[in-house]
């Protein structure tokens, strides 16, 4: 949606016109309808069409489908487009002209990046003017099993802005985790060996972050199930068990706070150190 869909309208036809050719279009918000839609003030903007080769259009589906981080630069008139995929945006599709504008665009992306947030934004780079759509996905959390920690985990998330929901039946689970992306989270809370098949499955569906909660003695019992049941050590190190960062939790809360570090860490590629060690960037 663009402006909370009220220039969808203008879009949709320039959408279609521009897939042979470069297209623009000037479009109005009026005043009623902007603040409808929630927005402070009517306003307009001058839209882009542009064709985007296959190449770079099949890349940029496959990381949104996948929920990976993706960017898609163009030039301000149309005429290049870049598209970068990854975590850290380093997988580069199309271009935008030279490789120096390639780089330089590349670099603002992974500058907004670190902000952690989708957005649209006109950028200066390489003596350009550009546009860049950024995608950052938003983790969605699932809660498997019942309790205070769980709670306090859907409460976490919630701070964070992360979509959470709770499952107690396996079936539910199972299925959530088959169609997971590099976005999603499995907490697993229930120690019930009958959720042995979510982590078996979900290791080899080889999406999102997998967690499960339980003491030594529980992480042990259910390693054994696991290698039992065909994982291999190597992919036995996917499942984060006991999940969590050591932080001392104590309380439900503090242990969910342990549980999103450790998977906001995950996702950034870090270790998740003590600031004060590392020689890094802060910040992402």
């Amino acid at each position: 949606m663009i402006y909370r869909g009220t220039l969808d309208a203008a879009a949709a036809p320039l959408a279609a016109s521009a897939v042979g050719a470069v297209a623009t279009a000037d479009a109005h918000v009026p005043e009623a309808v902007a603040l409808d839609a929630g927005l402070a003030c009517s306003g307009g903007a001058t839209l882009l069409g542009h064709p985007l080769p296959a190449v770079p259009a099949a890349a940029l589906g496959e990381a949104l489908e996948q929920g990976v981080p993706a960017a898609l630069v163009s030039t301000v008139a149309g005429t290049g487009a870049l598209v970068l995929t990854g975590s850290d945006l380093t997988s580069a599709h199309g271009g935008l002209g030279t490789p120096e504008l390639d780089d330089a665009a590349a670099e603002a992306a992974r500058g907004l990046l670190r902000r952690g947030a989708t957005v649209t934004e006109r950028v200066d780079a390489g003596g350009a003017e550009l546009l860049l759509d950024l995608w950052v996905p938003v983790p969605s959390v699932l809660v498997a099993g019942a309790g205070a920690i769980g709670e306090a985990l859907v409460a976490q998330a919630a701070l964070l802005g992360w979509a959470a929901r709770t499952e107690t039946e396996l079936e539910p689970v199972r299925a959530a985790v088959a169609a997971f992306t590099d976005a999603d989270v499995l907490v697993l809370l229930d120690h019930a060996p009958r959720f042995d098949a979510v982590l078996v499955e979900g290791v080899r569906h080889g999406r999102g972050f997998l967690g499960a909660l339980g003491s030594r003695r529980t992480q042990n019992a259910r390693r054994g199930r696991l290698l039992a049941a065909g994982l291999t050590a190597d992919e036995l190190a996917r499942i984060h068990g006991p999940v969590g960062l050591d932080l001392g939790a104590r309380t439900p809360a503090e242990t969910a706070v342990s549980i999103v570090a450790q998977v906001i860490a995950a996702r950034a590629g870090r270790a998740g150190s003590a600031l004060g060690t590392t020689d890094g960037r802060i910040g992402g």
